[in-house]
Parts: C-alpha cells; structure tokens; sequence
C-alpha cells in the first residue's frame, strides 16, 4: 500500500522580504526627501506669521532665497531634519505595514491596505513625530523670548486632533474616494482616480484643521487669560492664508510625497514579486 502524504501549505508570504523592506525604507526616504524643503520653508513661515516676527510671504521668500543661494544651509538645517524624519517615518510606519499584511496574509508584495489598522499605525507615528516638530518647530519661530516656555497641553491637544484629521484623510479616504471621482476614461489616462483622491482629500481637510493649528500656536504664543473672543479674532484673521499655505504644504507632505511613496514602492515590489 502507498504511503499516504501530507502537503503543508505556507500561509505567509516572505519571498524576498528583507528586500522589500529595504524597498519600504527607500521609498519612504526618496519621498520625504522631495517634499521636505517646501514643506520646511511653509511651516516656518506659518509660525513666523502667527507669533508676528515676519509675514507669512516674507519668511518665505527668505527661506527659498537661502535654499537656492545657500542650499547646504537650508539642507543640513535642524528644521529640515525634523521634517525628513516626520515624513520619512510616517510613510515608513504605512509601507511596513502593507508588507506586514502582504506577508501574513500570503498576498504579493505589492499589496496596499487599508482600513482602521492603516489609520492606527500611521496617525501614531505622525502624531508622535508631528508633536515633537511642532514643539521645536514653536520654539525657534514663535514669539521672541529669552527662553522658549514649554508648549501648553492644550496646544499639544489641539495639534493632535489636526493631526489625526490629515492623516485620516491622507491614507484611509483615499481609497474609498477614488471610485466616486467624476472622472472620464480621457482624463484617468492622464491623473488616476487614486491620484486624485490622494490630492484633494488631504488638501480639502486643511479648511477644518487649521483652525486647530492656531488656536494651538496662540496659545503658546500669547500665554495668560486670553478670553475665547480675543483668540478667535486672531484665528479668524489667520484662518484663510494660513489655510491655503497648509494646503500647499499638504499637496505635497500627502500629495506629491503620498504619491512618489506609493509608486516607487509599487515598482520595486514588483520587481521583487
């Protein structure tokens, strides 16, 4: 009689997974790397407006004249450091977990997810990051002081509550916007549904969050028993342009960097499919 045998099936997929790892990493830093001097130079300059030290297109004709003339300066500065390294993480935090869930789930490894772990993970990475930038980031460009006072905790509320509305609206509602897009065959052959769901969705978010950005930065910015009028008068003034200059910085920290990251990622994972 025949020996009867057993087959065993392996549930996950680690072909190359080291590889794409390091594809998950690059990806990440090739991104953040692109985004993050326009990213930079808008964020110093919305912080510059709110404390008052120079206007919001002042800090930015400054920032992008050192960037061009004096690039090394701007480049191994401690401001762009903490962009990278908020960006790169947080795109590294979403590409280890689509190759977590490609793995276990025996899917190819150029699977993307998308879902409340995808939200969890991510907005706690650039929730815990963004925190600390903003903390550096109010301290060098806020309010002149002798000594920069500790951010308030309701400052820190409010910057997380901001940050877990763009995230959101950066990698979970991309996805489920994309086949709503009024988009005709003509022009996807030119923009993706995905890519422009990738783009309006953070950018849109922007009108609803910056509000919480000012009220937090007033609240470092102009300490004491400030009555509710007083700082709403403040963050109505601000609200507009600050709103279109974090659109613009947006577009490209979950736009253009969402989109590289994905796509780069897509092209070496298939590679090593």
């Amino acid at each position: 009689m025949p020996t009867p045998t057993t087959t065993t099936t392996n549930t996950w997929n680690t072909h190359n997974l080291g590889l794409r790892l390091a594809a998950d990493v690059a990806s990440a830093a090739s991104a953040a790397a692109l985004v993050a001097p326009v990213i930079t130079a808008i964020d110093k300059a919305i912080i510059e407006n709110a404390s008052g030290r120079q206007t919001l297109g002042r800090s930015l004709r400054d920032s992008f004249a050192t960037l061009a003339l004096r690039p090394h300066h701007f480049l191994f500065s401690k401001p762009f450091a903490l962009i990278f390294a908020l960006y790169g993480g947080t795109y590294i935090t979403a590409n280890i977990l689509d190759t977590s869930a490609s793995t276990m789930k025996a899917k190819p490894a150029s699977t993307t997810t998308s879902g409340p772990a995808k939200f969890l993970a991510t907005s706690s990475a650039n929730l815990s990051l963004c925190l600390y930038k903003d903390s550096k980031f109010a301290k060098l460009f806020g309010a002149a002081t002798s000594s920069p006072r500790p951010i308030p905790g309701p400052s820190y509320a409010l910057f997380a509550v901001r940050d877990c509305l763009t995230v959101f609206a950066s990698f979970n509602v991309p996805p489920l916007l994309a086949p709503m897009l009024p988009m005709s065959e003509g022009m996807q052959k030119h923009v993706s549904a995905v890519s422009a769901a990738q783009f309006l969705a953070p950018a849109a978010v922007q009108l609803i969050s910056t509000p919480l950005h000012l009220l937090g930065l007033d609240l470092y910015n102009r300490e004491g028993s400030l009555g509710a009028r007083e700082r709403m008068i403040k963050v109505r003034k601000d609200w507009l342009k600050s709103s279109f200059a974090r659109m613009a910085r947006i577009v490209p920290a979950f736009g253009v960097g969402g989109v590289v990251n994905t796509n780069v990622r897509a092209n070496l994972m298939k590679k090593l499919e």
